[in-house]
Formats: structure tokens, sequence, C-alpha cells
């Protein structure tokens, strides 16, 4: 197979095995159905195995397909990412875009001084930020639709990357009229029979507590579930409930409103980091964003 028909056919099975559509396939590529679903079969063809399976319109990857698409996303994605990566090497590249996922509470409290700091050094390049939950943002990642996320991980899949960066502490929130408010030092066991406001159970600060209560072998009551630090700092500071949350949330200013008790002897200090889909290949505008996350920043 002539080399320059091999990348337009890896190209038309990528897109493919990324939408599961070759009309979506041939959209993106700019190209007509018959002419992706050619390339497919000639590279079928080639390599002697079939790569999908066709159920109507829907294209789900076989074992082979599934390999081949593990060698050749790293291959194709370098060679679409060369122009860009010679531009860095030799010569300014002060252009070009990124594309980051985060979630709200990440989005608040960690990427602005960041985002500051990348804007100053860098002004030309334009920054597209998606505010996502974990599942959505890891969606994000294996689609190709964002170029990495920065957030918090516990169980990292083995199609995914997670580099952490910063720590933080743990730490228990309350109203000042609160019944544990006068004690200087919580366990667990004070806790326990007190309402919790947490996150929804999907996320990562929810199975965290979970994980840590069942480990010791305590309930532990949630009153309310809802979405998001500042929301649950609110009801909190109103004597709904109890929360525990990361230290990166707390400001000077809620320390006025609110009591604030370490938990690092019970719950694990929490990593916010990079995460990306293993083996792909970083943008040097991405690179650039990535070089700025300093582990003192926030201290962590």
């Amino acid at each position: 197979m002539y080399p320059g028909n091999l990348l337009k056919h890896l190209r038309a099975f990528i897109q493919t095995a990324r939408t599961g559509s070759v009309s979506a396939a041939a959209e993106k590529l700019f190209l007509s159905q018959p002419s992706v679903s050619q390339q497919i079969r000639a590279l079928e063809e080639e390599l002697g195995r079939p790569l999908f399976e066709r159920h109507g319109p829907r294209m789900q990857l076989t074992p082979a397909g599934k390999a081949l698409l593990e060698m050749a996303r790293p291959l194709i994605d370098r060679i679409d990412a060369l122009p860009d990566e010679f531009q860095r090497r030799y010569g300014s590249l002060e252009t070009g875009e990124i594309r980051i996922a985060a979630g709200e509470s990440t989005i608040l409290h960690l990427l602005p001084s960041l985002m500051m700091r990348f804007r100053q050094k860098h002004p030309g390049i334009f920054v597209h930020l998606h505010n996502v939950t974990g599942a959505d943002g890891l969606g994000m990642i294996r689609e190709d639709e964002v170029d990495f996320a920065v957030g918090s991980m516990l169980d990292v899949p083995s199609d995914i990357d997670y580099q952490p960066i910063w720590h933080f502490n743990p730490v228990l929130i309350m109203s000042p009229d609160h019944p544990l408010a006068r004690r200087r030092k919580i366990a667990l066991t004070d806790i326990s029979p007190h309402g919790l406001i947490l996150p929804p159970r999907r996320l990562t600060t929810y199975r965290m507590i979970d994980m840590v209560f069942q480990s010791h072998n305590l309930p532990f009551r949630v009153t309310l579930e809802v979405g998001g630090w500042e929301v649950i700092k609110k009801y909190v500071s109103l004597g709904m409930g109890i929360s525990i949350v990361t230290s990166i949330c707390i400001t000077d200013a809620d320390r006025e409103k609110l009591v604030v008790r370490d938990m690092n002897e019970f719950f694990p200090r929490r990593s916010y980091g990079v995460v990306m889909r293993r083996g792909a290949y970083l943008s040097p505008q991405s690179e650039r964003f990535i070089d700025l996350m300093n582990p003192e920043l926030f201290g962590g």
C-alpha cells in the first residue's frame, strides 16, 4: 500500500472509530460516505482482518480494530501536530488554542490564577474552558474533544493518564453554632451522628468519604446532596448540616462565617492535576499551559 494512501485510510479508520459512524467520520473528514467506506475496506484487505462489526449505521471495533486504534492514533496525532511542533521548535508559537475540561469547583478555585498567568505570558493563545462533571470530562478526553482535563481522581482507568500536581487537606466545615464547633479535635465517631451535606454520590468526594467511613466500620448520614462547593458552603453556613470539603475551596471570607477543622488524620489528602488520554500527543500550546502548573503555586 502506498504510504500516502495508508495515512488516508488510517485517518478514515480513526474518525470512524471515534464517532462510531461512517457518515459522521465523512463529515469530519470532508469526504463522501462511500469514500470513507472504501478506505476502511482497503485497510481491512491490507491487514487481512475485519476492523469493525457493523450494526446498522453503528460501527463497533473488533478486537483487531481496537489493537489498530491503540497503535495508529498516537502516530496520526503526531503527524497532525507536526506543523505546530515544528513552529514551536523553530519559530515563535504564540497563536492557536487549548481545550480544557474541569469541574465547576476546579474552575472557581484552582484555575483562575493559572489562567491569569497563562494569559499574561501567551495572550495570543485562545482557551476553551469546558465546565463538566468527572464522567463527562472523561468522555470528552476519550473522544478527543478536549486536549486534557484538570481535576482530581481516585480510580484511574487503564486508558487514562493522571499526573497529580497539587495536594490539599480535607477539612470539616460547620456553622459557628453547631455542637461540634466548640471542639478543637474532632474524630470520625463525632461526625457519624450528624447530617452531612455532600456532592452527588457519583463524584470523587462522596466516594472518598464513603470509603473512609466504611474502613472504620462507622455509619454516616447524608441529609442533602448538592453539587458545587460554593453551594455546600452556603447551606452549611445556614446551619443545615456539616460537610467535608477540600481546603483549596476555603477562603478568608469563609473562615469568618464557618468553623473549619483539619481532618487530615482520617481522610487522605486530595490530589489535583492533569488528566489526559493515555498515549495522547499534547500540542505545544497545551504543554505551555501545563508547564505553569507549579506545585508551589498553592502550597501543594
